[in-house]
Parts: structure tokens; sequence; C-alpha cells
């Protein structure tokens, strides 16, 4: 069913303030196992424990790697140990992408990683445009730079109307992680 590799891969980014950006990211590389696609997913700047992680534990078509802390960082709490962490989810995407294993890059978080700058806009350009033709590459992330929206060929801003973390409520187990 998979279709033959010199199809054209595109530049998709998943942004904004609404929830759903790594959900969206996901259902896309389940879709795509459907066809027999495989799927490499670098997840930055997370370290904790997330409902993905064990539904695709054992997925032979999806393959999901974490580059981050156990714990929340915020951006005035930045250490080397941070900017080494997506140094190596940068380097290990690059790897995955150039394996030739891959149909489908999903970098997860990549946007608030720049924006955070564990790794600058630059890096993520340059990793694109090696990117070999046939390869889709999905960024996730609040706070997409200009740069990345120029490249992208799909945008989508998710945007928030109403969201009951406002009213207090934390991160849910199976619906927020």
């Amino acid at each position: 069913m998979k279709e033959k590799k010199d199809k054209q891969g595109y530049i998709q980014i998943y942004t904004g303030d609404g929830k759903g950006k790594t959900t969206a990211a996901i259902g896309l590389a389940i879709r795509a196992a459907g066809y027999g696609m495989k799927t490499y997913i670098g997840q930055f700047m997370k370290g904790q424990h997330y409902g993905e992680l064990t539904a695709l534990r054992d997925h032979s078509c999806i393959t999901i790697e974490q580059y981050g802390d156990v714990e929340c960082v915020h951006r005035k709490e930045i250490t080397q140990k941070h900017m080494d962490q997506a140094q190596q989810g940068l380097k290990r995407a690059r790897e995955m992408m150039l394996s030739n294993q891959y149909d489908i890059i999903i970098l997860d978080e990549i946007n608030v990683a720049v924006w955070f700058d564990l790794i600058t806009t630059e890096e993520v350009i340059e990793l694109l445009n090696e990117r070999p033709k046939n390869v889709e590459f999905i960024l996730t992330g609040r706070r997409a730079p200009e740069a990345f929206l120029e490249m992208a060929d799909l945008v989508s801003d998710v945007k928030e109307i109403k969201h009951y973390y406002n009213r207090g409520v934390k991160a849910r187990t199976g619906i927020e992680r």
C-alpha cells in the first residue's frame, strides 16, 4: 500500500495557543501508519510520561523519542543541559531523516525549543534544507518563527477560544498528557 519513494514531501506547521498541535501530528502519524508509512517523532522539551509513549511503544511504523527534562522548564530557567538535550534531539532527527527509514519526521515542540533559544532558527532551517524530497516534515509548538512559516507548505494556527486550564484545571491523564 505504500506509495513510491519519489513522492513529494512537504513542510507542515501546527502552531498557535490552542490545544491539539501534538495530537494532530500524532494523528497524522497514525493515519500514515495505516498505509505502511513510517514516522519518527522527536519530542523536544518533553521528558515526562505522556500517553502516546505507551500507546506507540510497540508500534512498528512509529518511533517516538524525547529530548527534555521530566520537569517542565520555564524560559528563565534554561541551563546548558536543556540546550544539550535539544541539540541531541536535532542531531537524532537528522540521523533519522537521512536513514531512508522514515517517510515522516515530526519535530514536536520544536517551535518552542527555538523560542526558548535551545536551538536556533538557522539550525532547523539547515535541517529542513537537507531533507530528501520525499520526506514529510511536521513542526509543532507555539510561536513558530516567521522563517518557518515562510518555508512551510501548510500552516495550521490552532486558536484557543476557551480552555478549562484558565479555570485552574491541570493537565489530565489521558487527555492532555
